[in-house]
């Protein structure tokens, strides 16, 4: 069992930019994008095809994520200025994305590494008994914490306060002379690039190929750790980069639950989405359990409060 919750977490790592991007676009903006399940494989893809051209896997990775803002770009430029509405803008998005990722992989639905990734550059750089989950669980860690840190910065300078301004009150964004489709773009290229990262991240440290069905799912994915997140660890007094900390958490314990409900025999492989909608109800019922038990205990007090009144009045 350990081996299953050291590898679920090494995974967990995989998607916790793809979880961050969700947020920003769910949570921060108010936008139901679902240009995530184009972006994710297109970050795959761009990296196998980069790095097996011989470009630096590195080097691969920042241009994933450049390429997944230019998906977001389109998404919002379909939405601003074109004013398709939010959900089909991302769909229009994905839908060209699956055919530009065909095209990206020569139209090949799979495609492997056939150079080394970065997981085995930095393999070279670490002593001997590093695995391949230990390694992804440290890089994971440390682009977790950057990340956090470079959007905590981000989101506290003026364009940040703008852009979260845009989310939570438009038209008040707008009084205060807030470029809302400008910041609409921002968002969502912003949102993209990191959830592209999060499939190049993927495909070099866990999965070692791309395909370009590997999105399908991905925004259920995301959601369900935001939603984990948010329910067991954020309150509304939590500052921002407390809340963008819990994100990540949410990720891992999505995966580690994840992994735990396959080790058994009970659950199948054809049984994946099930338990992800299992666990998404699961924390969605949190609070409706939090808030029954609270009435119950407030009306057991209230209850003994009028017994002890009454007694004393007798």
């Amino acid at each position: 069992m350990l081996a299953t919750i050291i590898s679920g977490t090494a995974q967990g790592f995989s998607w916790v930019l793809l979880t961050l991007g969700v947020y920003i676009t769910f949570r921060l903006l108010d936008f139901a994008d679902l240009t995530v399940e184009g972006s994710f494989p297109l970050g795959a893809g761009v990296s196998v095809v980069l790095v097996n051209a011989g470009v630096n896997p590195f080097l691969a990775f920042l241009i994933a994520f450049v390429c997944g803002m230019t998906a977001g770009a389109i998404t919002g430029f379909l939405n601003t200025v074109c004013k398709i509405p939010p959900i089909l803008s991302g769909i229009l998005t994905m839908i060209s994305l699956y055919s530009i990722n065909l095209r990206i992989q020569s139209g090949r639905a799979t495609v492997t590494f056939q150079e080394d990734t970065a997981r085995n550059i930095i393999a070279g750089w670490l002593p001997d008994g590093f695995s391949n989950n230990s390694i992804a669980i440290l890089v994971g860690a440390i682009l977790a914490a950057l990340t956090i840190a470079i959007l905590y910065f981000f989101f506290g300078t003026e364009i940040g306060a703008a852009l979260r301004a845009t989310g939570n009150n438009p038209y008040m964004a707008r009084a205060l002379s807030v470029n809302t489709k400008a910041m609409t773009v921002l968002g969502l290229m912003l949102s993209n690039g990191l959830i592209a990262a999060s499939g190049s991240f993927y495909a070099q440290f866990d999965y070692g190929s791309a395909i370009v069905t590997m999105g399908q799912g991905s925004i259920v994915i995301g959601l369900a750790s935001v939603i984990i997140g948010e329910v067991l660890f954020c309150h509304k007094d939590h500052s921002f980069a407390y809340k963008l900390t819990a994100i990540v958490i949410g990720a891992l314990i999505y995966r580690i639950v994840y992994s735990l409900a396959l080790y058994g025999d009970f659950m199948e492989e054809t049984d994946l989405k099930l338990v992800t909608a299992v666990i998404v109800v699961l924390m969605l019922s949190v609070p409706v359990i939090k808030d029954f038990i609270a009435s119950r205990h407030a009306r057991a007090v209230n209850t003994a409060k009028y017994k002890n009144g009454g007694a004393a009045d007798a």
